[in-house]
């Protein structure tokens, strides 16, 4: 991404050289860390596994590789509002690729245990890659640095300096989301298995456009403070520079929302798309 020089498994080392973290041990606190959370509250339906589907997935671990999932090593943790129904809002736990510097590529799931479930894709790209891109396509993608500056994007369990640094890097990006499973919203029950078309996921760009308590749960669960981290991350807001689609959901929501310091659509600063 733009701004983001360095690898980030290179940024993530040194930045645990000075805590001595160098072990197998260690980062395994560090992903228990990441995975204390409760099961999902969607069960799709279906019968038990069988004891010959159990002998065959064991079979397939110990025989069968799994190399295009190897460089999905970034987590991250933010929320997505559907564009075309904003007030349906979910949690969602990005597990990403950084294919190069201006483009990465997620698989989304409900949550972070052994049993989420997967319910959607995002593709990230840098201001760059967006600029490129035609007109009509620029629709289906949202902006990040409101997500980045109120804290409520995070990448728990790495230290806070990697962290700080992964999202100075994310700085003016854009993603384009697509959930393919309703497996529940804040307040909704999910479907028990994937049923009608993608819906286009959104950004929150204002304080209040979050439904109250949406942000406060995922932090109780993960034992975060966005407070703390939007604290933190207040000189982020001098990179920040205007963004198409902060204004998507402007007065869409049943309550009143607030402008944040350094977010602001391109229309309403006099740039031309």
């Amino acid at each position: 991404m733009d701004g983001l020089r360095l690898n980030f498994r290179i940024i993530l080392c040194v930045a645990l050289l000075p805590a001595a973290i160098p072990t197998a041990s260690a980062a395994g606190s560090l992903t228990q860390m990441a995975q204390a959370s409760s099961l999902p509250d969607t069960i799709p339906a279906g019968e038990e596994k069988m004891a010959k589907t159990r002998a065959l997935e064991l079979g397939a671990k110990l025989l069968q590789g799994k190399s295009p999932l190897k460089p999905f090593d970034i987590y991250l943790v933010g929320f997505h509002p559907m564009k075309d129904s904003p007030e349906d809002q979910m949690e969602a736990h990005h597990y990403c690729h950084q294919v190069n510097e201006d483009f990465a590529q997620c698989v989304l799931f409900d949550d972070n245990t052994e049993e989420a479930n997967l319910n959607g894709i995002e593709y990230i790209i840098s201001e760059k890659l967006f600029a490129a891109l035609p007109e009509a396509e620029r629709k289906y993608w949202h902006p990040h640095n409101g997500e980045i500056l109120t804290g409520q994007l995070v990448a728990p369990g790495i230290p806070k300096a990697a962290e700080k640094e992964l999202m100075k890097g994310k700085m003016n990006s854009y993603g384009k989301t697509w959930h393919v499973w309703n497996t529940g919203y804040e307040g909704n029950p999910g479907d028990k298995m994937p049923l009608g078309v993608p819906m286009l996921g959104w950004s929150f760009n204002r304080d209040g456009e979050a439904i109250p308590g949406l942000v406060e749960k995922r932090d109780k669960k993960l034992k975060l403070n966005s407070s703390e981290e939007r604290r933190r991350r207040a000189d982020l807001e001098q990179f920040a520079r205007p963004q198409s689609g902060v204004d998507d959901l402007k007065g869409k929501l049943a309550r009143p929302t607030k402008d944040i310091r350094g977010v602001m659509d391109r229309k309403s600063a006099g740039k031309v798309d």
